[in-house]
Parts: C-alpha cells; structure tokens; sequence
C-alpha cells in the first residue's frame, strides 16, 4: 500500500495484518481523492474515521490537507498510523486519536471541511454513526462527508442533515457523498 499522489508520492505505508482490517484499495482512494478534487476546494481539516494503517488520512496530508485528526479504536493501528505519519514526515499536521469513533464523535469539537468514514463492511452501526455525525458539530454547511460501504450493505438516502450527493461503485466498495446541502 502505498500513497498515491502529492508531496508522499509512492511511499509505502504500514498496514495492520490479521486483524481484519481492510484498508482502502489503491483504486478506491483514487476514486475518493478524485471525487473530492472536483468538488471540495477546501482541505483544511479533514477527519479520518475508521482510520486503520491512516492510509486515507495520511492521502490527504500528501494532496495538501492542512490538519488530519485520525480516529482508531485498536492501539495497535494507532502505532501503525504514528509509524506511517512519521515516515511520510506529515506528522507535524496531524493527531491520533486512539479511541472509539462514538467517543471521537462525543468530544471532538471543531467542524471539519472532509470527513472520511471508512469502517469494517460488517460493522451493523454505520447508519448510526452516519447519524450521529450529521446532529454534531462536527459537520457544518460545507462539510463533505466520504463514506465507503460494501454494496451489499445499503445506506440511507439521508441521515437528519445529511443528504446522499451520489454513490460511486468501484469493484466491491461503494463511495457514498453526504453534504447538508443540495447536490453539488
């Protein structure tokens, strides 16, 4: 795994083994970064759900993000992504948050300009979750919110304040957009 674009070009990151993890595929962060570079001009601050090896994160610190909160529940993906931003020297722009994502939700305070969510395909609480973003104050008028799913797991066309923008299907995930306001 290795980063795709920006000023991290080709550096291979660290990934978790055996823990069923299943960072994003090169082709799906490709698609999200692509997606977003034609309809998101504002990268300040970006948090990265689900964050596993930060793969997703430590992309968009590469691609010019000015701030990247990482958010993981496992200790040891926690290492992995310090280990991952500290090879890529993006760490000085960045924070890992080792804990669950409800509690990241429960405490964190500042609105974000993207929110990526990337959790395990079998996790049964992402609609909740998704839910629990659009009443924080984490999300503000101008938010993006990335979510990849499996396609066999459906989403809701909305979730309170959050609107469904589109879906992109790439080989077996789905990028779904959520924003507050109409499409873009």
């Amino acid at each position: 795994m290795r980063i795709i674009a920006g000023k991290a070009k080709g550096c291979v990151l660290k990934s978790p083994r055996g823990m069923g993890t299943r960072p994003a595929t090169e082709l799906v962060r490709g698609a999200i970064f692509s997606i977003l570079e034609t309809k998101e001009t504002d990268w300040e601050v970006v948090l990265d759900l689900f964050s596993g090896s930060g793969a997703l994160g430590i992309e968009a610190l590469s691609r010019g993000a000015g701030w990247v909160d990482f958010v993981e529940q496992r200790a040891s993906c926690c290492v992995i992504i310090e280990q991952n931003l500290e090879k890529t020297r993006l760490g000085d722009r960045a924070h890992v948050y080792c804990c669950s994502v409800a509690r990241a939700v429960s405490f964190l305070d500042k609105e974000y300009s993207i929110i990526l969510v990337d959790p395990p395909y079998a996790n049964p609480s992402i609609g909740r979750i998704i839910e629990r973003l659009a009443n924080s104050k984490l999300v503000g008028e101008r938010t993006m919110v990335v979510v990849t799913h499996s396609p066999h797991r459906r989403l809701e066309p909305v979730y309170a304040s959050l609107n469904l923008v589109k879906e992109y299907r790439h080989g077996d995930s789905v990028i779904a957009l959520y924003h507050k306001e109409a499409p873009l």
